[in-house]
């Protein structure tokens, strides 16, 4: 019998596996199970962009792009992001298409952390920046982030921090899992500890288009000396519902942009043709699309957080992403026991909050992006769950 681990990559095998997709597994599994657990919008893509990549199929316009992936396309997420956020980017030489945000984020760490590099990671906080980080010998330094600060980062926190091997901050803004968002001061105060470190920033901007206060979402890019210390990361899965399409972009100097897109050429070639061709039409023509699903959005996360209320849960009130985090702790449960025990009585798939860091103990993370009924409906049996844990004791 063959040993397979000793042919292995150390860093890999110390690497476990993702918190959220085991509980996804265990609900495919049953029957009758309300999943609120995967953050996968629950809208068509709009069909202007179904039909625009039906088009170029139709046309047999299926061969490799470039590396960089379609320039056309690349000039159009330069204008997006001028537009919206008033940060410039080179189509040519700052742009990097990918396959999919996530893997956007894995060429950013991969080319920039050597072995002892030490990444700060907020969290709670997405599952794979932590192993990521890992799996490239650095160390994953957590910076915790707490309920009666709205989940945000604080400057003070950041800089308590940083030590002579910190090289990289990775803020997830938007937050996922907490729905946590930054405002433009707050992200000048961070910006500030990191031009006087000389740090480099990951802004994991996906959520950007789910940010529901008046003045929106602002991009730490865009702020005075930030565009050259900054990676951004973006995509097309959840603005504009095209998770299967597997599109993204990072962002960022070309020095760095060069690099990534020399390990996207050997890991990948390129993204898929077809789907970037599509994302050419959302960039263009998508943005009433997104205030539309927005603005339902924006409604089941009213409805959400006060349905949890109601129930006797605590709930932070997100102002991004499309998830609310409440805090379990009252029922002196573990997250990841409360989870499973709701999945078996009540067949209700929620994510335990410690998928998202150790910090995330004793909440769980709920997707709001399904239909209003079922929301409705996993509420009502969350509640009943809750009552049958006081007549426990």
């Amino acid at each position: 019998m063959i040993n397979y681990e000793k042919y292995m990559n150390r860093e890999l095998l110390d690497v476990k596996p993702s918190g959220i997709r085991r509980f996804f597994s265990i609900a495919e599994e049953m029957d009758n199970v309300i999943s609120l657990g995967v953050g996968e919008p629950d809208f068509k893509t709009p069909w202007h962009i179904r039909q625009y990549g039906i088009d170029f199929l139709e046309q047999g316009k299926t061969r490799y792009t470039a590396n960089a992936g379609l320039l056309e396309l690349r000039h159009e997420i330069s204008n997006y992001y001028a537009r919206k956020f008033l940060v410039k980017y080179d189509p040519k030489s700052e742009i990097l298409v990918t396959v999919g945000g996530s893997e956007g984020i894995d060429m950013a760490i991969r080319t920039l952390i050597n072995r002892g590099d030490e990444a700060l990671v907020v969290e709670p906080s997405f599952v794979c920046y932590k192993p990521i980080v890992e799996v490239c010998g650095g160390r994953a330094v957590p910076l915790v982030t707490k309920e009666e600060n709205e989940f945000k980062l604080t400057a003070n926190e950041l800089e308590a921090a940083i030590t002579d091997k910190t090289k990289l901050v990775i803020l997830p803004y938007p937050n996922n899992p907490t729905g946590a968002i930054l405002s433009e001061s707050e992200l000048r105060a961070l910006a500030e500890v990191i031009i006087r470190h000389d740090l480099l920033v990951i802004s994991d901007e996906i959520y950007c288009e789910l940010t529901y206060t008046p003045e929106g979402h602002t991009s730490i890019a865009s702020l005075d000396g930030m565009q050259e210390r900054t990676i951004v990361i973006n995509g097309f899965s959840k603005a504009y519902s095209m998770t299967g399409w597997r599109l993204g972009y990072a962002l960022g100097p070309a020095p760095i942009i060069k690099e990534m897109t020399k390990l996207h050429q050997f890991a990948i070639m390129s993204a898929p043709t077809n789907s970037q061709h599509a994302a050419i039409d959302a960039l263009r023509n998508g943005d009433e699309d997104i205030k539309r699903m927005k603005e339902d959005y924006n409604m089941r996360r009213r409805f959400t957080v006060d349905g949890f209320r109601k129930i006797g849960l605590d709930c932070f009130e997100p102002l991004g992403a499309f998830y609310v985090f409440p805090c379990i702790k009252s029922t002196g449960l573990t997250s990841e026991e409360f989870a499973e025990r709701l999945i078996k009585s009540k067949r209700v798939a929620v994510v335990p909050g410690d998928a998202f860091g150790e910090s995330g103990e004793g909440y769980i993370r709920v997707s709001y992006c399904y239909s209003i009924d079922n929301i409705k409906e996993a509420i009502r049996l969350i509640g009943e769950f809750l009552e049958e844990l006081k007549n426990e004791d």
